[in-house]
């Protein structure tokens, strides 16, 4: 455990964005409970930097980051390997660990947090899940004495600034992305925050947290956001809301399954989800007393993830009760099975009968439409209108949309998003 008598001694492994952030809060904030003793990486001469107090040690050796003049291990090197590797001979060695891998702990945080709590030594990972919201810290301790239903957020920021910029200026995906990886907010290979990946982890996370099961991060139904065209910001105003990217997790009344996703869905414009601008993230918990909870800040960039791993390190310094000690977490299943409201838009060639065509395919699976909605203005060859429907399961959505890709009038394929309800953030409408 940490010392009282003398100031906690971090290891920093990985010096890139996070790490030098971590490492310029370490000296320029000057906490008198932590002190960086090593910072790991490889090349290491051309990554060190003249800022960095001269008693610190520069090494590119694992176990030289390990010595005996180390109380506490930061894992930042991202990737499921050789991080996770890294993070076990940590705690083996004695030493406390604090990650921001979000790959590692969705996938292995249920058998490492048991093997911080086995050696008696700490794991965090707050900045793991959505980089300076401290939501973990949140569920641990501000809400430790409800029982948490339901988690739902946005986890991405570069989906919501993609999403953001597409609303507010109605510019194709392809040019939003394009400007989001301008401005270092999206990767040259952006794929996994596009198709959901990088918020599926996130929410695995989260489920462990706050609804105290362990589920697959492949197990979470992803979709994407490049179905998204610039024309869904029209009509979803037009029905009251936004678009955005939701990660959500909620109880069922088999305490053995979870009902989960990550996709694009429309939010009520009164909702929290629909104020998120740019690349901040947002989480919303719903506690079976306390009703909901929202937290919302910047969920990216060096310097809030660099300040949520500084809190786990000062977490550690003062000795609390580990993380590990606390969560206790069963596996469970996941459905993507859920009831809802949906918008899908169609994109047609324009003639005769094609709403009756929709129509029957909707009614054969006892889908019922509640509206339709076209706006004027665009070429007979590739006609843009919306049909919303009223809440069905999702397996029946999607068993009609299988029915309907077969009708030859399509100019595209068509694009099913779920409606939020109004009255709250959870999914179920």
């Amino acid at each position: 455990m940490a010392r009282v008598d003398k100031p906690t001694r971090v290891a920093i492994a990985g010096f890139g964005t996070v790490g030098r952030s971590v490492a310029r809060l370490l000296q320029e904030l000057a906490h008198p409970e932590l002190r960086l003793t090593a910072i790991l990486n490889r090349g290491i001469e051309r990554k060190r930097v003249d800022w960095i107090d001269a008693s610190v040690r520069w090494t590119e050796s694992l176990d030289d980051a390990l010595g005996d003049d180390v109380d506490v291990f930061v894992e930042l090197i991202g990737g499921r390997s050789p991080a996770e590797c890294w993070i076990r001979k940590a705690l083996q060695a004695g030493k406390s660990v604090v990650t921001a891998n979000k790959q590692v702990i969705a996938h292995r945080g249920p058998e490492l947090l048991a093997e911080a709590s086995r050696l008696g030594r700490h794991l965090r990972f707050e900045a793991a899940v959505a980089g300076g919201v401290p939501v973990v810290r949140a569920i641990e301790h501000g809400l430790a004495g409800d029982s948490l239903t339901r988690v739902t957020g946005i986890l991405n920021g570069t989906c919501n600034y993609i999403l953001s910029r597409m609303e507010r200026d109605r510019l194709p995906f392809r040019e939003a992305l394009a400007e989001a990886q301008t401005l270092g907010l999206a990767e040259a290979d952006p794929s996994q925050d596009i198709h959901g990946s990088d918020a599926q982890a996130k929410l695995a996370i989260l489920t462990q947290i706050a609804l105290a099961v362990h589920v697959a991060p492949d197990a979470i139904k992803t979709r994407g956001i490049d179905e998204i065209d610039a024309v869904d910001f029209v009509y979803a105003r037009q029905m009251g809301c936004t678009i955005r990217q939701v990660a959500w997790a909620e109880r069922t009344r088999d305490s053995g399954v979870v009902r989960a996703g990550v996709g694009p869905a429309l939010v009520p414009l009164e909702s929290p989800l629909a104020r998120v601008r740019g690349s901040e993230n947002i989480v919303t918990l719903q506690g079976r007393f306390g009703g909901e909870t929202t937290f919302g800040g910047r969920g990216a960039g060096g310097e809030p993830t660099a300040v949520a791993v500084v809190s786990d390190l000062l977490a550690i310094a003062k000795d609390e009760v580990p993380l590990a000690a606390r969560v206790s977490v069963a596996h469970a299943e996941v459905s993507p099975d859920f009831t809802s409201a949906y918008y899908v838009r169609f994109t047609v060639a324009d003639r005769p009968g094609i709403i009756a065509s929709l129509a029957s395919a909707f009614a054969r699976h006892s889908i019922n439409i509640d509206a339709i909605l076209q706006e004027p203005g665009f070429p007979i060859g590739r006609r843009p209108f919306v049909v919303s429907l009223e809440p069905s399961p999702v397996s029946s959505i999607e068993r009609a949309m299988n029915d309907l890709s077969t009708f030859e009038f399509h100019g595209e394929a068509p694009v099913a998003l779920p409606v939020l309800s109004a009255v709250s953030t959870g999914v179920l409408a």
